[in-house]
């Protein structure tokens, strides 16, 4: 955390709240699919070197909510989207990468050199066909990644190039986006990817669930919380035998002297307080038992009945 020069942490900034985005992928949702599409970058990485044959890799930029509409509007326009099933999810997904990357891997499959210049258009018959086997591949390392979430199986519904005309879902409806970082000899496109968050949120709740224990596990777990029990039983509390408060004035407090008399609130007749942090439990009289002072329980006053 950043500190100013006087060692204080210097008061964080406010950030606008949008309420026509109520925020509903929580932190720790965040953080699963944040593992799980981290594990599909690494796989993702020696698919494409593999089949590339030649250096790439590809890494996991960012988890985050968004619209379906503003997830559209933010990519480029033509690009390459392939529209996914994912059975048991009722919507579907998306993988959407950069036509000139696509164009890419397809010069480097078919033995090209791969070079920076792409011709940015449409893929024919034969390059769908050999990116479309790609994409395939891309999608059983996404399952794979993303086992512990969900157990679903992708298929390649249909390809797009334009997003706008992409009817995916409403406008408003709420998506979970991953962004990737994809170097192909070291040249970077970003790769996106996209589920429907309604969807998805019930098994998102029970990976964030606490793991079933085992009967030695809930045992153990039993005797720990008995032992606990025992131990504040002896724990020492401070109790205290006194008086009802008395409220005065300052001026008061600052004239007295040796010899004042203080009138006190606590009637003559009532029993003292017994106390701990300040929580009154009991009442007791005063006596003594042998060379100490000692306080005799007694029942509660007929005021506090």
């Amino acid at each position: 955390m950043p500190v100013d020069s006087t060692g204080v942490n210097p008061p964080s900034e406010a950030v606008a709240y949008d309420f026509r985005r109520p925020i509903q992928l929580s932190r720790e949702h965040a953080r699963i699919l944040q593992v799980g599409f981290d594990s599909f970058a690494r796989q993702a990485t020696t698919l494409f070197t593999s089949t590339l044959r030649t250096v790439c890799s590809m890494n996991l930029l960012s988890v985050e909510q968004q619209n379906y509409g503003e997830y559209v509007e933010g990519l480029l326009a033509p690009t390459y989207m392939t529209i996914f099933t994912a059975d048991p999810l009722s919507g579907r997904g998306v993988l959407e990468m950069p036509v000139k990357a696509a164009m890419t891997c397809i010069d480097h499959i078919l033995g090209g050199p791969g070079s920076a210049l792409q011709p940015l258009r449409a893929l024919s018959e034969i390059e769908s066909t050999v990116m479309t086997r790609l994409t395939e591949r891309l999608l059983a390392e996404m399952r794979y990644s993303l086992g512990n979430v969900l157990d679903f199986t992708p298929a390649i519904s249909s390809v797009e190039y334009s997003p706008m005309f992409v009817q995916l879902a409403a406008a408003s409806d709420v998506m979970a986006v991953a962004t990737f970082d994809l170097r192909i000899d070291d040249r970077p496109y970003k790769v996106s990817t996209c589920l429907p968050f309604s969807d998805l949120l019930p098994y998102l709740v029970a990976a964030a669930a606490p793991a079933p224990v085992s009967d030695r596990e809930r045992a153990t777990r039993a005797r720990s919380a008995e032992l606990l029990r025992e131990q504040f039983q002896s724990v020492p509390v401070d109790l205290a035998v006194r008086f009802r408060t008395t409220r005065v004035s300052p001026d008061a407090l600052g004239d007295l002297a040796v010899g004042d008399v203080i009138r006190l609130s606590h009637p003559a007749t009532a029993p003292l307080d017994v106390t701990t942090d300040e929580a009154v439990f009991a009442h007791a009289t005063p006596g003594s038992k042998g060379p100490k002072l000692a306080a005799l329980v007694v029942g509660a006053p007929k005021e506090d009945r």
